[in-house]
C-alpha cells in the first residue's frame, strides 16, 4: 500500500515579497539617475564658466601685452573657447590717477546678455614709450 508523506514547507520568497523588493529597487534606481542627471548639468555648467573665464583673463593679458591704454567706453566682441561661443564685453573707466584705466570684462555664453557666466576686474596703466 503507498502512503503519503505529509508536504514540507518550501523555502522561498512569496509574490509579495518579491513586488516589495522591486520597488525598493526601482525607488534606489530612480535616485541614482537623478542624481547622475544633476552630476552631468553640474559639470556642464562648471566647463562654461572655466571657459568663460579664460576668455577674461585672455581678454586682460592681452592688453597688457600690447601695453594698450584704451580710452574710455565699452568694447564687445565674440570668441569661441573649448568649443564654446561667448560673447565678452569690456567696460573701461578712468581713474583718480589719469595713467591707470579699470577694465571690467564680462563674458557671455553665446549671444545672451543678461547672465554673465564670468566676470574679471583688472588695471591698465600708461607706458611710456
Amino acid at each position: 500500500m503507498y502512503r503519503a508523506e505529509p508536504m514540507k514547507a518550501k523555502r522561498g520568497f512569496t509574490l509579495v515579497e518579491v513586488l516589495v523588493a522591486l520597488v525598493i529597487l526601482a525607488v534606489a534606481l530612480a535616485a541614482a539617475m537623478r542624481a547622475t542627471s544633476g552630476l552631468i548639468g553640474s559639470v556642464s555648467e562648471m566647463k562654461t564658466r572655466l571657459a568663460a573665464g579664460w576668455v577674461a583673463q585672455n581678454r586682460l593679458n592681452e592688453h597688457t601685452a600690447l601695453r594698450d591704454f584704451p580710452e574710455v567706453g565699452s568694447i564687445n566682441g565674440k570668441v569661441e573657447q573649448a568649443g564654446i561661443k561667448f560673447t565678452w564685453r569690456e567696460d573701461i573707466s578712468g581713474t583718480p590717477n589719469k595713467d591707470f584705466r579699470r577694465i571690467e570684462i564680462k563674458v557671455f555664453m553665446g549671444e545672451q546678455t543678461d547672465y554673465a557666466s564670468a566676470q574679471l576686474i583688472g588695471y591698465l596703466t600708461r607706458v611710456n614709450k
